[in-house]
């Protein structure tokens, strides 16, 4: 059975720092690209990031490009993103998910496989 369980999320002040986890387990997920997505209250889930696990190949929203960093741990099968000069536009729930690199990576109806999602909250 395929997992995907995010942690690190929280409560931080504008400005601050936080690093997701998110711990892939079930399959071999080395030929998968990993994707970050977040969905704040009243709006549509969005694209945030996304990194191939075979090449480490990035992909990053503008709104985030410059303040978040996607990287991953083949042996740890966990997937980071690092999210720095955070905002309060940037709380959500913030899920990972998994897909195949030959499907489009920024839309979410490619991926198959989804985490429970962990909340940020950004207070100015």
């Amino acid at each position: 059975q395929v997992q995907l369980v995010e942690s690190g999320g929280g409560l931080v002040q504008a400005g601050g720092s936080l690093r997701l986890s998110c711990a892939a387990s079930g399959r071999t997920f080395s030929t998968y690209v990993m994707g970050w997505f977040r969905q704040a209250p009243g709006k549509e889930r969005e694209f945030v990031a996304a990194i191939s696990w075979s090449t480490s190949s990035t992909y990053y929203a503008d709104s985030v490009k410059g303040r978040f960093t996607v990287s991953r741990a083949n042996a740890k099968n966990t997937v980071y993103l690092q999210m720095n000069s955070l905002k309060p536009e940037d709380t959500a729930v913030y899920y990972c998910a998994a897909t195949s690199p030959y499907k489009m990576w920024t839309d979410l109806r490619s991926y198959d496989y989804w985490g429970q999602g962990t909340q940020v909250t950004v207070s100015s």
